[in-house]
């Protein structure tokens, strides 16, 4: 499939989309930039844009063979990826299987404590307000969403969440918590979209609790490009 690259159509704090001369199809591009506490911290992770991209087609792969639908085409290069159009719906959606970061700050559970069931939350995806947490009946009062689309996004968020806790069980990775965006097609259905990386989710290696996500670089542990480029090679490992 051969689309040619057209204008810049937005560019967020780790990729940009370009619209491209298939209408239904759009080219995403990860960067290196870093950003932690909703802007306030700002960096660079080398080597980034490269890993999330990878990672995330992986996922969004295995996903697919695991009858979660995804807006994933196409990897074009170490960078860029084909992607479906799709109107994100604004909720960014929280999967957690152990209480850290937020959750211990809002609720004063213990830090690392191990849930039952996962926990499914919703944040309001604006900027300009924080990403403010969002519960079911706020997000129709602002119609974000339908019933039945927030019913379908919460059906897969659990799904998704179990398919992924086995495959990186398997690398010997706990996926402690993470976050999820889904959009809607032109022709309708929702579909899983932005991405699946150590960007959006926080990964614990099994034996020793250590960090290989953004964590590193929002807590200022450094070895940030070591523990991202550890996930990219266990993941890999397990996908060939």
């Amino acid at each position: 499939m051969n689309v040619t690259k057209g204008r810049q159509l937005y560019e967020g704090k780790a990729k940009k989309v370009f619209e491209t001369d298939d209408p239904e199809l759009y080219i995403v591009e990860y960067k290196d930039d870093a950003t932690a506490f909703n802007g306030q911290k700002r960096g660079t992770i080398v080597g980034k844009g490269v890993i999330n991209n990878k990672i995330t087609n992986i996922m969004m792969t295995y996903l697919m063979e695991k009858d979660i639908p995804t807006h994933f085409v196409k990897e074009l290069s170490d960078r860029e990826t084909l992607v479906k159009k799709v109107e994100i719906i604004p909720l960014e959606v929280i999967v957690r299987n152990r209480a850290t970061g937020s959750f211990v700050k809002r609720f004063g559970a213990p830090d690392g404590m191990e849930f039952e069931t996962p926990v499914v939350e919703f944040s309001y995806k604006n900027d300009e307000l924080g990403d403010p947490p969002i519960n079911t009946s706020q997000a129709l009062a602002l119609k974000l969403a339908t019933a039945d689309e927030i019913k379908e996004i919460k059906k897969y968020a659990l799904a998704i969440n179990a398919a992924m806790r086995s495959f990186f069980l398997n690398i010997g990775v706990e996926l402690v918590d993470f976050k999820l965006e889904f959009g809607r097609l032109p022709g309708g259905g929702i579909v899983l979209a932005d991405e699946i990386s150590p960007d959006t989710c926080r990964f614990w290696d099994v034996k020793t609790k250590e960090k290989l996500d953004k964590d590193r670089f929002r807590q200022n542990l450094g070895g940030v490009e070591d523990a991202y480029n550890e996930m990219l090679s266990r993941v890999v490992n397990k996908a060939l």
